[in-house]
C-alpha cells in the first residue's frame, strides 16, 4: 500500500452514450467503497465528459450529484475530452474508462495497487485475456499493434489500446502530447513504452461487449492507429527503424559482393563482367552506411528534443559508442588513407607517364572509401553541432476549457 492515500481521478468520455451513460457512472460510484477499501486510494472523483452529444448523455451525466459533467458543445475528440479531464481533476492518479459499459469499474482497485506495489507510472487493462469479449477482428488488429510496437520498443505489450488505465499524474509531463482523437490510447501506449523512465504494468481484465453502436471504424481508425505508433517510433527512437533499414541493405550488400569476393581470393582478380555486382554492392553498402549515420544522428536529436540522455543500450548505444570524438577522427583518416593506398599505384603511374592501367575494381573501391569518409565526416559534424544545442523539455499544451462545467455538488 501507498504511504500517501491516493485520490483517484476517473475520467469517463462519452460521445452519444445515453444507452450506456447512465449504467456506467452509477457502476462507478458503486465502486467507490470497493477501491477506497482495497487499495491504498482515499477519495475517488469522477469527471464525466459529454463530447459533443447530441442525445440525452449530457442530461443523464447531470442527474448524479456526485459526478462532475464536462460539457463540449462541439465533438473535440476522445484525446480531447480525456485530457481535459484530466487537467480539471485533483487525483495524483489519473485514470479512464470507456462510457459504453464494456469495463468494470471495481478493477480499478487491482490497477491502483499495481501502481503502488509494482512502482508503475501506468497500469493498463489488457482485453487481450481469457475473460475478454473484444470481437475477433479487433482481437486480430491489436495483436498485430502490439507485434509491431513490441518489436519497435524492444519492450512487451499485449493490448495497445485499451480504454480502461490508471496513470500517475506526474507521468504525464512526460507522456504529452498526445492526440485529441481516438488514436489516443495508441500514441499514448507507444510513447510510454519508448520512453525508458516510464513504467508499463499490463493487468488482464474482464470485458464485455458494449451497449449501442460502436464509434470505431476498424479499417479508418486502424489504419490511423497503426501509423500513429510508427511515427511515435520515429519521433521517440528514430535509430531503431533506421538501423533496421541499415542492417537490411547491408546484409543485401554482403549477398550481392559475396561471389566476387570469393572469386578475387581464388583468381587474385576479379573477371570483367563482375563490375555490375561491385558497383551494386558498392552503392547498397553506402546507403547503408548514410543510413546507420543518420540513426545516430536522429537519436541524439530526439534525446535533445525529449530531454533524455542519448542511447547506449542496445545497437544503437553500439553504434553512437564507436562514432566517438576520437574513433570519428581516426575513422575518416583510416578511410582516406585506405583509399589512397589503393589507388596510389595508378595514381603514381598516372603522374609518371600521364596514364594509367589500373584495374577498374581499384578506383571503385576508392570512391567507396571516400564517400564513407565523407558520410562520417558529415556525421561528426552534426554530432558536434547537436552538442551545442542546449535541452529542450517538450511539455504539454495548454488544454482547452470545456464550454460548461456541471459541479457535483457532493463529495464521493
Amino acid at each position: 500500500m501507498a504511504e500517501t492515500a491516493h485520490v483517484l481521478t476517473v475520467v469517463i468520455p462519452a460521445l452519444n452514450e445515453e444507452d450506456a451513460i447512465g449504467d456506467t457512472i452509477q457502476r462507478c460510484l458503486d465502486a467507490r467503497e470497493h477501491i477506497t477499501s482495497t487499495s491504498g486510494v482515499s477519495e475517488v472523483e469522477i469527471i464525466a465528459v459529454s463530447d459533443g452529444s447530441t442525445d440525452r448523455t449530457e442530461e443523464i451525466a447531470k442527474g448524479f450529484d456526485e459526478v462532475t459533467t464536462l460539457v463540449f458543445e462541439k465533438n473535440r475528440g476522445y484525446g480531447a475530452a480525456l485530457k481535459c479531464g484530466f487537467g480539471l481533476g485533483r487525483g495524483d492518479l489519473v485514470s479512464f474508462l470507456d462510457g459504453d459499459g464494456t469495463c468494470d469499474p471495481r478493477f480499478f482497485a487491482d490497477m491502483c495497487r499495481a501502481i503502488d506495489e509494482q512502482e508503475a507510472d501506468l497500469v493498463l487493462g489488457s482485453r487481450m485475456g481469457a475473460e475478454s469479449q473484444m470481437p475477433v477482428i479487433r482481437t486480430v488488429g491489436n495483436t498485430i499493434y502490439a507485434w509491431i510496437l513490441s518489436g519497435l520498443s524492444q519492450r512487451t505489450v499485449e493490448d495497445t489500446a485499451s480504454g480502461m488505465r490508471v496513470i500517475r499524474r506526474s507521468a504525464l509531463a512526460h507522456l504529452y502530447p498526445l492526440p485529441d482523437g481516438l488514436h489516443f490510447t495508441p500514441a499514448m501506449s507507444a510513447r510510454v513504452l519508448l520512453e525508458d523512465r516510464l513504467r508499463l504494468v499490463e493487468l488482464p481484465m474482464a470485458y464485455s461487449e458494449r451497449q449501442g453502436d460502436s464509434k470505431l471504424s476498424v479499417v479508418k481508425d486502424g489504419v490511423r492507429f497503426l501509423t500513429t505508433i510508427v511515427k511515435a517510433a520515429v519521433t521517440f527512437r528514430p535509430a531503431r527503424p533506421l538501423l533496421l533499414v541499415a542492417g537490411l541493405l547491408s546484409v543485401l550488400a554482403l549477398a550481392v559482393i559475396a561471389s566476387p569476393a570469393l572469386y578475387w581470393t581464388q583468381q587474385g582478380e576479379l573477371a570483367e563482367a563482375m563490375i555490375y555486382r561491385v558497383l551494386l554492392a558498392s552503392l547498397l553498402a553506402i546507403s547503408a552506411s548514410v543510413v546507420g549515420c543518420a540513426a545516430v544522428v536522429a537519436d541524439r536529436i530526439a534525446a535533445t528534443a525529449h530531454s533524455r540522455p542519448p542511447t547506449t543500450s542496445g545497437v544503437t548505444g553500439v553504434v553512437a559508442r564507436f562514432l566517438t570524438p576520437r574513433s570519428r577522427t581516426i575513422g575518416c583518416a583510416a578511410l582516406v588513407l585506405a583509399a589512397a593506398v589503393v589507388v596510389w599505384p595508378g595514381l603514381t603511374e598516372y603522374l609518371t607517364t600521364g596514364e594509367t592501367a589500373i584495374h577498374w575494381s581499384r578506383p571503385a573501391l576508392a570512391s567507396l572509401l571516400l564517400v564513407g569518409a565523407v558520410n562520417l565526416g558529415v556525421t561528426v559534424f552534426l554530432l558536434n553541432m547537436m552538442e551545442l544545442i542546449e535541452s529542450q523539455n517538450v511539455t504539454a499544451p495548454g488544454s482547452k476549457p470545456p464550454d460548461r462545467i456541471h459541479r457535483a455538488r457532493s463529495g464521493a
